[in-house]
């Protein structure tokens, strides 16, 4: 393969990305936790569903999990709009897809806290289909309380997320990977961890009550149930 001097010109939807990107950078207080769960709950959920012929990613169950954090932890959900914090009764959860030429859409699953999990994957696939043909409407890329970034499949295990502004917070979801743990019985073994980072505007929530947040996405993993 040979490659050539080029340049991208930040113009376009390109521009509008960056520019947004650096809106949210400039007019947001943001911090970043960082932390990881354990994932030997939530792939055994995975297995058992797969065995009732019911077919669900790891984000699927991820963004369940995320979901039912929120309800615990509702000061994360919102958006801070000029003076105000406005936080939301309802869950209308971000989903990050990467494009074609390098861009980047986050629509929103609206009401994602009525939703189980196949309702969350028929959600997300449909989004994603409509995201690649430019067919997502204003309200679903601009309407959203929380968002979830996910870069599992990467080398990545933990990054700072860009908050989707005006949203609260935005969720970073890295790599699993095989962590050493004590048993009760003083046994030591392997279990898969996956890297999280919660990026929060500290305007609209505190460092504790973003760190309970944080864990209460934590708990939800390592108890994943149906």
């Amino acid at each position: 393969m040979t490659l050539v001097d080029r340049t991208v010109r930040l113009s376009g939807v390109r521009g509008m990305i960056a520019d947004k990107m650096m809106e949210s950078l400039q007019t947001a207080a943001q911090l970043t936790h960082h932390g990881a769960a354990d994932a030997t709950a939530l792939m055994a959920e995975k297995a058992r569903l797969a065995d009732a012929g019911v077919k669900v990613s790891v984000e699927d169950l991820l963004m369940l999990a995320v979901v039912r954090a929120l309800k615990r932890s509702p000061d994360a959900n919102g958006r801070v709009e000029g003076k105000e914090v406005k936080l939301s009764a309802a869950i209308d959860l971000g989903i990050a897809i990467a494009l074609p030429g390098n861009l980047l859409a986050a629509p929103a699953i609206f009401g994602a806290d009525a939703m189980g999990v196949e309702e969350l994957r028929a959600a997300r696939r449909d989004l994603a289909t409509r995201a690649r043909a430019n067919k997502l409407s204003v309200r679903e890329m601009t309407g959203g309380t929380f968002t979830v970034s996910n870069l599992g499949l990467t080398r990545v295990e933990q990054f700072t997320p860009i908050i989707n502004a005006p949203q609260i917070a935005i969720l970073g979801i890295g790599r699993t990977v095989e962590r050493a743990v004590r048993a009760e019985d003083g046994s030591v073994a392997l279990s898969p961890h996956i890297g999280l980072s919660l990026t929060f505007d500290h305007r609209a929530i505190d460092g504790a009550p973003a760190a309970d947040a944080l864990t209460a996405i934590c708990e939800e993993i390592e108890g994943m149930r149906p």
